[in-house]
């Protein structure tokens, strides 16, 4: 069982020894996928300015080009980013240089923390303006369709500045009851009546609070999906402040590749083609009050009520595949209220057109007075049909150019439209450089605190030292071969603290097996008899010295965040593995030199 244990452990440890190359990976922009022509241009563009390159690969519609070192890499970046232009996003990345054998048996390094790896910091700010303007728009919709409902006439109804809802009537009795009803049905706003026959509402404190609460938190679990769905290892997304998000993206050092990740905040919007009114007239100006003029990729106007039936907040699942025309769609199925929506709107509508609304926030390349990037906010009809029956909770959209495009879409659909658009107000790219010089540290340290472990082992304890230091070889190894087998386990600098404090607790339990076998031998007992009641009687304290250790880390694990968490994994993993190797691994090679042998004297 140890030989079996110590060679799967070498095995799955074996990838740390190879490290990783620093490499450039390019990935086509939205609709554009990299294909073996890009990839022979990129051969050729690295022949041309006299780049060395060690490998090149496809895959999945993304190239892997790496180098021998940094320099070498940074040199690439420059010249693929000249030629291939805007269509493609050419980002620094460091590949993991496992043989393909050993990857194949399911070898990989141990994932690497942004402290140690290098990678990207972001500190992002959640427009909050425009998610109570989303409130907003919500509630001036609530209220013009409960008027209508109750046959209250009014004369218009618009938003003021201060996020309130001004509706105005033609004789202050429609005013009062409009207030009668509206505020039976409408908790979270205050109605006020004003002079001139108009009433004002406004939300309560408590909605704006928890409306500010909703858009970080579902921002956060957004974020968190859609850089899962893209790919990004070990990323760290959490709350800082009040309406603060930081995200951590280890390996990744181009902060282009990391905003596109992150700033996309593509979302559909529903809505009803407005076929009474002229698009060409509407473009010169003459657009009724309850619509307004969107356009299509062929800058086509169509005039869209501004109602919007549904966002893709209600979005659950979305697939991208084709029709029977074989032609780019995307499959989308929404949430309960959403197919109740839906279902009810298309009820009464069957014969009428509906456009599907592509919206997404861009930066402008602008700065406000605060020195925050500028969003624009750029809308797009991707599909208009005729609404042949009542929809429910799934349906379908077309229109899209490309089966990439289509792609795209589904992914950013699957993984959340953000709550509200966010802006980057700080941005960190740590060099692997840095990463390096922690890791030799951090490396230094436990070789130390190892060798000062083992020189004391074998002067105090002579042979059974010995014994001693081979188990705390072998756990150290074992320690990085199930760290490294672990897809959820990540080695931070703190992760390196627990390991190092991990190896004295080892040689602890080793103390107390070695101080008891001494005792047995001075009360009397025979070099066997001592070796077996050593090994029995330590047992009970190491265990349960261990035990309390490990429910510590659970703790830890359970409560903290970041590098609390990745001290404590190593700190649990290294527990078992100490106990391990402490007790079945010493015993065994102890039984293997003095088992079944007339021993006079013991070397301890």
């Amino acid at each position: 069982m140890l030989i079996v244990v110590l060679a799967l452990g070498s095995l799955y440890a074996l990838p740390n020894l190879y490290g990783e190359d620093p490499a450039v990976q390019i990935t086509g922009a939205r609709g554009i996928a990299a294909s073996e022509s890009t990839l022979d241009q990129v051969r050729s563009i690295l022949e041309t300015e006299k780049i060395e390159l060690k490998s090149a690969s496809l895959a999945e519609g993304s190239i892997l080009a790496r180098f021998k070192d940094t320099d070498v890499q940074l040199r690439a970046r420059e010249a693929l980013m000249a030629e291939l232009g805007d269509k493609y996003v050419v980002a620094l990345n460091l590949a993991p240089a496992t043989p393909r054998w050993l990857a194949m048996l399911g070898g990989e390094p141990m994932k690497l923390g942004l402290d140690l790896r290098g990678g990207v910091h972001f500190l992002m700010e959640v427009d909050m303006e425009t998610a109570l303007g989303k409130l907003q728009e919500q509630s001036l919709d609530s209220i013009r369709s409960e008027l209508r409902e109750q046959g209250i006439p009014y004369a218009s109804i618009r938003k003021i500045g201060d996020g309130s809802i001004q509706a105005s009537f033609r004789e202050p009795a429609s005013r009062d009851k409009a207030i009668s009803e509206l505020s039976t049905k409408n908790r979270d706003l205050v109605f006020t009546s004003t002079s001139n026959n108009t009433l004002t509402a406004k939300m309560t404190d408590e909605r704006l609070r928890e409306s500010r609460e909703y858009a970080v938190q579902q921002n956060i679990t957004i974020l968190r999906n859609r850089v899962n769905q893209l790919g990004v290892a070990e990323p760290l997304v959490q709350r800082q402040g009040a309406d603060r998000i930081v995200v951590e993206l280890p390996g990744i050092q181009d902060t282009a590749r990391a905003k596109e990740i992150l700033g996309a905040t593509a979302t559909l919007e529903f809505r009803l083609v407005n076929s009474s009114a002229d698009p060409i007239e509407a473009t010169r100006g003459r657009v009724p009050g309850d619509s307004e003029v969107k356009y299509t990729r062929e800058n086509r106007p169509v005039v869209l009520y501004k109602r919007i039936i549904l966002t893709g907040d209600h979005i659950t699942d979305s697939t991208s595949g084709v029709d029977e025309l074989n032609n780019p769609q995307v499959s989308i199925s929404l949430d309960s209220a959403g197919g109740n929506t839906m279902s009810n709107f298309t009820k009464d509508s069957v014969g009428k057109t509906m456009a599907t609304l592509f919206v997404e926030y861009k930066d402008s390349g602008k700065k406000d007075a605060n020195g925050r990037s500028i969003l624009v906010k750029q809308e797009e009809v991707i599909n208009m049909a005729t609404i042949q029956s009542r929809l429910g909770n799934s349906f379908r959209i077309t229109g899209i150019d490309n089966p990439n495009e289509a792609r795209q879409l589904s992914l950013l659909l699957r993984a959340g439209a953000l709550i509200a658009p966010i802006q980057i107000v700080e941005e960190r790219t740590i060099g692997p450089t840095l990463g390096m010089q922690n890791i030799n540290q951090g490396l230094q340290a436990c070789l130390w605190g190892l060798i000062a472990s083992i020189a004391f082992m074998v002067i105090y304890y002579r042979k059974f030292g010995l014994i001693a230091t081979s188990a705390l070889l072998v756990n150290l190894i074992l320690i990085v071969g199930v760290m490294s087998l672990l897809p959820g386990a990540t080695l931070t600098m703190p992760g390196i603290a627990g390991i190092v404090l991990t190896l004295a607790m080892a040689v602890d339990a080793n103390v107390l097996i070695n101080e008891r076998i001494k005792e047995e031998i001075r009360n009397g007992r025979s070099i066997q008899q001592s070796i077996h009641e050593g090994y029995k009687g330590a047992f009970s304290s190491i265990f349960d010295a261990n035990i309390t250790t490990l429910i510590t880390a659970v703790i830890l694990y359970a409560v903290g965040t970041g590098a609390i968490k990745g001290f404590a994994i190593t700190l649990s993993i290294g527990v078992a593995t100490s106990m391990f190797t402490a007790i079945v691994g010493t015993r065994a090679i102890v039984n293997l030199l003095y088992g079944g042998k007339r021993i006079n004297k013991l070397s301890i």
